[in-house]
This record gives structure tokens, C-alpha cells and sequence, in this order.
């Protein structure tokens, strides 16, 4: 098995968290479901995304993702199907009731349904497979052995990154979602903005390009 050098790891495992911070779909995705849902959901949210992520890795390792990233009815069909998704929760957001204070805005996802939301997401968005397509193979060498090997490895780092980003943000959210919870208003709000974020990131998914 080759080993990556300590300076790429730390590296790279550097860059993935700058890249977990910056403003995109995962994180906002995060932030949106633990503040609505609870620090809970946002949790099993994060790991249905890592795991939507690990499936990304292996595509890249074993050069699935290129061919997908070359065929544009592979890239359209997956964006008008994670725009369709982001719709779909921008609905149920919008009309999602408003419970007694104290409760949560709209009723708590169980760990599985958190998790396959997640998952969906992640699997949903062709621009993160054009994303681990380019950025990888960057830090992988063949002069230290297995290419697929070590775009493997890297993607686990990656995911560690991701993974830790994406908890605190979940915590953070989920924290700020409970004191909001206090008043009925504030609940309407929570759910209407939540909607207005999935509509948003739906748009922005459907006027992507490769």
C-alpha cells in the first residue's frame, strides 16, 4: 500500500478544510437541516453526505467519474434530478407546520430518513464529481505507487475533513434552531427561510454547467 508523505496529508487535509468552511451546497445543506430538524438530524445528515462522498472517492479512484464528467446526459440527467430533490424538500419546508414553543419547527427525521437525505444530496450534485475529479489526482503521484490507490486514501482525508466541518456547523445550527423554536413567528420564519435556501440552491444546481 503506498503511503502518502506527511507534508501531502497535512496538506491536503488543510486544503479539504478550507474548502468544508467555504460557502457551498453540503454545509448549507447542513445548516439548514439542524437548525430546522435539530442537532440529531444534522448529525445523521452529515453522515449520509460523507457517505454520498466515499462513493465519490471510489468513483474517481476507479475511473468511473471520468467517464461521467464526459457525457453531458450523465451530467444534466444527475442535476435536473438534485434540483428536483432541493424543490421537493423546499416544499415540504415551506409548509411545514409551526408547533407549540419550545418544539421543533417541523417534526424530527429519524436517523435513517437524515441519513438517505444526505446521501441523496451528495449523490445528486454532479459538480462534486467533477470537484474530487480535478482536485485528488493533484495530490496522488505515480512515482509513490497505486495512483487509484492513494486517490482512495486522499478522499478518506477528505471525508475525515468534511466530516469534522460539518458536525460543529450541525451543533452550531442545531443550537441556534432550539432558542428559535421559543416563539411561533420565529418558527414560520426558520421554515420559510429554509425554504428560500433549497429553492436558491436549486437554481443555482440547474444553471450549472460541466
Amino acid at each position: 500500500m503506498p503511503l502518502l508523505p506527511p507534508d501531502v496529508l497535512l496538506g491536503f487535509f488543510g486544503v479539504a478544510v478550507l474548502l468544508s468552511l467555504s460557502p457551498g451546497p453540503d454545509n448549507l445543506f447542513v445548516i439548514t437541516l439542524s437548525a430546522t430538524r435539530g442537532v440529531r438530524a444534522g448529525l445523521w445528515v452529515v453522515l449520509g453526505l460523507c457517505s454520498g462522498l466515499i462513493v465519490h472517492t471510489l468513483a474517481v479512484a476507479l475511473g468511473v467519474a471520468a467517464l461521467v464528467a464526459a457525457s453531458a446526459t450523465a451530467f444534466t440527467v444527475l442535476k435536473l434530478a438534485g434540483a428536483a430533490y432541493l424543490l421537493y424538500l423546499a416544499w415540504g419546508a415551506w409548509r411545514a407546520p409551526v408547533g407549540p414553543a419550545g418544539q421543533l419547527a417541523a417534526p424530527s427525521l429519524t436517523p435513517l430518513q437524515a441519513w438517505s437525505r444526505g446521501v441523496l444530496m451528495n449523490l445528486s450534485n454532479p459538480k462534486v464529481i467533477l470537484f474530487f475529479l480535478a482536485l485528488l489526482p493533484q495530490f496522488a503521484s505515480a512515482n509513490r505507487g497505486s495512483v487509484a490507490l492513494q486517490t482512495f486514501w486522499l478522499g478518506l482525508v477528505f471525508i475525515a475533513a468534511a466530516g469534522l466541518i460539518f458536525s460543529m456547523l450541525a451543533l452550531l445550527a442545531g443550537g441556534i434552531g432550539q432558542k428559535l423554536q421559543r416563539s411561533a413567528r420565529a418558527q414560520r420564519w426558520l421554515n420559510r427561510s429554509a425554504s428560500v435556501v433549497f429553492v436558491g440552491m436549486a437554481a443555482k444546481l440547474l444553471v450549472s454547467q460541466r
